[in-house]
Parts: C-alpha cells; structure tokens; sequence
C-alpha cells in the first residue's frame, strides 16, 4: 500500500500589529488579520471614522471647486 506523503505545514507567519506593534498571526484563523484582536481592529476602524487619519491634499487653485479634475485636452 502506498501513501502520499503530505506536505509539510505552513509555516506561521508573523507580522507587526499596526495598532499595538505586538506580534499578530497572519493567517485565515485569526479573523483580525493583520491586527493582532478585535480590539486593536475596533481602535484602527474608530480612527479612520473620526478622521483621525487623513491623506493630505492640496487645496483647490481659486475659481476650481474640491474635487474637480483639471481637464485642458478639451
């Protein structure tokens, strides 16, 4: 009787919690990847909704609105 032989497991892989900077597993079987709980899920998610992170822009020249796209082509 011959028997495949099963690959090894995966190895786990580490990385970096980006709210406490404590070590998180990141595989399927932790559901908060890349955060290490739901906690420190919970604090990222409130930070983005108080717009405590924002991404920085430039202001609109005068006479162009926010979120206008400069088109010359036309």
């Amino acid at each position: 009787m011959s028997s495949t032989p099963t690959p090894p497991p995966a190895k786990r892989r580490i990385v970096t919690c980006p709210t406490c900077g404590g070590e998180s597993v990141y595989a399927p079987e932790n559901a908060f990847r890349p955060f290490c709980s739901e906690r420190c899920k919970n604090v990222d998610f409130g930070a983005w909704a108080s717009e405590s992170y924002r991404v920085p822009a430039k202001p609109p020249a005068p006479g162009e609105s926010a979120g206008d796209a400069s088109d010359d082509a036309h």
